[in-house]
């Protein structure tokens, strides 16, 4: 092409002469400046190239038309030429649509259908849901075939599918990846993406989760309205963060070759299913270009797919483990339905129990039926062959129909594609196996060794236990019955001599224990327990047995029978205890006394010991009448149980007694008692209520140590009386207490009682004593049964001694 061509091309006038070169020189516009003129000229050298290309694809369907005329209408390329032309003409169609017709007819294949369906569709509705453009979605279709079938490589194939297909549907962009068989992904065409982008993501290797890598393995369409809210890396998400996909894998004959992934730059709604079915075809053409590639590993080097077969027979003969080589059998459209067993390799064990003749060249679902059921084993081989990705698990259940009867064996799985075909190899558990080892654990830690020893010919059998039990190596020989007695202690000669007896003799099972001296000088317990084994005859030909080392149950049974003697002589001692404790407990408390001798005043008093003898505590109680005429009320509560709780009540009460001779109020008696308590016993701390009475002007002096305050009952009215300061006996070397005096009147009743009357694990003092001056309060016709009620009526679940004083104003 001249320079003058090429100027006059640009701008598409004739180039102007004279005085425009100046211009051009020194600052004209670009559209006239040379630059210009030279960008023009690439820009319509490129659509020149583009058309040229539409037309040549275009130009491929329509030569594949005559080829359908030429054959239908037994004419030639000439008469077949003006047929196309001459139809067109009346059916008011160009002649590429017209020929993408013929051929949609004369295929019926899936573009076809996809065609049909799109164009019905569309004229069903206003608009083309596709956005079919120019030409219709038939000849889109059919000419972006054409173009895959002519182009040299998967890229082509990629650019062609977006310009003629994916375009029209509002799709900028457009990826072909190829599997690989560790499932990883390569990026072998693209368009709509930058040079940069592609090789950024040339290679996904296994494992990240992008869009593509979505589609395959879940071996379905995978729609995604917006990258950014669904997360998903992919190819070209920084340029179109926003934008929706569409993936879906691409393959035939139930083999995956790789995934079809279409951008649009905006979130993507939902498609009219014809436009999904319209990709759907799409896939099965890009399947077909990434079949014939180097990666896709479909053919061997050396041959072709019988070479492929015959060399994975041949790996498979090579495996200790049984073995299956099966090829896809497809259905009359291209879909896997089943695999043919073409081989079993000579190790091969059916479950069933079938020969390798009644197996090879049958169908997979054929011979194992429940392979489509619980074991999942068919859909497992298919995802194998369809992705590439080998699969492989242990203690798998294997189900194979005999008798029409389910029988089912473990087995540990492999599955992996080998060109076109599929090896399963599986190992079945070895049930008389894994028994033996079972067997040799519970030996092991049960310490068990067994024998046989056959009479008749002498020999002796052991197995490696007992070997080990002896302490002896397995090199030198067994020990014999007969010499049992040689390696055990001489004090178990006589229980031996008895099993000897019982086996030998008179031919009965038998087990003895012995002490075995075991040449390292280490003595263990050993239990021997052996059966004699008898002919058709009743003859006597060998006994076999096990010994079994029990020297820890022995020594743990020692153990046990002293720590019964330690705990039967402890019980014993601690029933002596609290006998003795209960008994000292009665000669200074009795449950109940004899009426106090008192003018004016009846006394009443009542003792209940806790159930348990071990819970026997120090309540205490005293009336007695003093030299003064003066009445001593005292109750009192030892910290604790036992004999220090029963001694340290006797230390208190006799204390008391003999301190009220002095003539001290309460609050000085108790000062003086906290002082016995803190130094004159062994750390005894206790409560206590201390009252004077006096009968003549029945005024009650009282002062209490940290314990409950009295109760008076006033007509159908009990209270209690004020909490006076006081700290509990023992606790400090020195304490004052308060003392209150109290006006009583004729017919009052005045209680003192310890807490074991009120105690409760669940319930607050003070809900206990509400409940207390409730059943204080009510009417009695005598001191005794008012205390009777008490008691009858106390709602303590402590188990505590329980004391209690009543006194009644005459």
């Amino acid at each position: 092409m001249t320079r003058e061509a090429i100027g006059e091309g640009t701008t598409g006038l004739p180039r102007p002469a004279g005085p425009a070169e100046p211009e051009l020189e020194t600052g004209g516009s670009p559209s006239t400046s040379g630059v210009g003129r030279l960008a023009a000229t690439v820009k319509r050298l490129r659509a020149e190239v583009r058309a040229a290309q539409a037309e040549a694809d275009g130009r491929a369907l329509v030569e594949l038309a005559k080829g359908v005329m030429i054959e239908r209408l037994r004419c030639g390329p000439a008469q077949a030429a003006r047929q196309l032309t001459e139809l067109a003409a009346q059916a008011q169609l160009s002649p590429l649509e017209l020929a993408a017709d013929i051929v949609n007819q004369a295929a019926r294949d899936q573009v076809a259908q996809v065609a049909d369906d799109f164009v019905r569709q569309a004229n069903a509705v206003p608009g083309d849901e596709g956005g079919s453009g120019d030409s219709s979605v038939a000849v889109r279709l059919r000419t972006a075939e054409c173009a895959a079938l002519a182009a040299s490589d998967t890229q082509a194939v990629a650019e062609s599918l977006l310009e003629h297909a994916l375009a029209p549907l509002g799709a900028t962009a457009v990826a072909v990846w190829a599997a690989g068989a560790d499932a990883s992904l390569t990026l072998c065409g693209h368009a709509g993406f930058s040079a940069d982008e592609a090789d950024r993501w040339r290679y996904v290797p296994p494992g990240v989760a992008t869009v593509a890598r979505h589609a395959l393995s879940d071996l379905r369409m995978v729609r995604i309205a917006s990258l950014a809210e669904a997360g998903i890396p992919s190819v070209g998400h920084r340029q179109t963060p926003d934008g929706g996909r569409i993936a879906l894998p691409a393959g035939t004959g139930g083999r995956m070759y790789g995934v079809l992934e279409i951008c649009w730059p905006q979130r993507l709604p939902e498609q009219p299913s014809a436009v999904l079915r319209q990709i759907e075809a799409l896939a099965e053409l890009c399947a077909h270009t990434l079949e014939s590639l180097p990666a896709a590993g479909a053919r061997h080097p050396g041959g072709g797919e019988a070479a492929d077969l015959a060399e994975l027979v041949d790996l498979s003969e090579g495996l200790y483990d049984p073995a299956l080589v099966l090829t896809p059998h497809l259905d009359a459209e291209g879909t896997l339905v089943d695999f043919r067993i073409r081989h079993a390799n000579s190790h091969f064990l059916d479950p069933a129990g079938r020969p390798r003749g009644a197996v090879s060249g049958a169908l997979l679902l054929e011979a194992y039926p429940m392979a489509a059921g619980d074991s999942e084993l068919f859909e497992k081989t298919e995802r194998v062959y369809a992705t590439g990705e080998p699969f492989r698990a242990r203690r798998m259940t294997l189900t194979a129909l005999v008798d029409e009867v389910p029988l089912s064996s473990v087995a540990d799985l492999s599955i992996t594609r080998h060109h076109g075909s599929v090896l399963l190899i599986w190992r079945i558990e070895d049930e008389t196996a894994r028994l033996a080892s079972l067997l040799q654990h519970a030996q092991r830690l049960g310490r068990i060794g067994g024998f046989e020893e056959n009479l008749v010919t002498g020999g002796i059998t052991w197995n490696g236990p007992l070997f080990s039990l002896y302490g002896r190596a397995a090199t030198e020989p067994p020990v014999s019955l007969q010499d049992l007695t040689g390696h055990a202690h001489p004090d178990d000669a006589v229980a031996i001599g008895r099993f000897l007896r019982a086996v030998l003799h008179h031919r009965q099972p038998a087990s003895t224990a012995f002490r075995l001296m075991r040449p390292d000088g280490v003595t263990r317990h050993i239990r021997v327990i052996a059966e004699p084994v008898l002919d058709a005859d009743d003859r006597l030909l060998a006994v076999r047995g096990a010994y079994q080392d029990i020297s820890s149950q022995h020594w743990t049974e020692v153990a046990l029978a002293a720590t019964r003697d330690q705990l039967a002589h402890s019980e014993q001692e601690s029933a002596e205890r609290n006998r003795l404790t209960l008994q000292l407990q009665h000669a200074i408390m009795p449950p109940t006394q004899a009426p106090l001798d008192a003018p004016g005043l009846d006394v009443a008093v009542r003792y209940r010991p806790a159930e348990s003898e071990a819970q026997v505590g120090g309540d205490w109680y005293d009336a007695v009448v003093l030299p003064s005429k003066q009445i001593l009320l005292c109750v009192g509560d030892i910290a604790g149980h036992g004999i220090k709780a029963a001694t340290g009540m006797v230390v208190l009460r006799n204390a008391m007694r003999g301190l009220a001779i002095t003539g001290a109020g309460p609050g000085q008696l108790l000062s003086w008692l906290n002082i016995v308590a803190h130094h004159l016993t062994e750390q005894v701390t206790a409560t206590a209520v201390c009252g004077l009475f006096d009968p003549e002007t029945r005024v009650l002096r009282w002062a209490r140590a940290g314990h409950l305050p009295p109760v008076l009952v006033r007509g159908e009215e009990a209270t209690t009386l004020p909490l006076l300061q006081g700290l509990l006996l023992g606790a400090l070397a020195e304490a004052d207490y308060q003392e209150e005096e109290i006006q009583l009147e004729a017919s009052d009743t005045l209680l003192m009682y310890t807490d074991g009357l009120i105690e409760r694990r669940d319930t607050s003092v003070q809900d206990s004593l509400t409940q207390l001056l409730a059943t204080a309060g009510a009417p009695a016709p005598t001191l005794e049964r008012r205390l009777d009620r008490l008691l009858t009526h106390s709602e303590s679940d402590t188990d505590d001694d329980t004391c209690i004083i009543g006194i009644r104003v005459g």
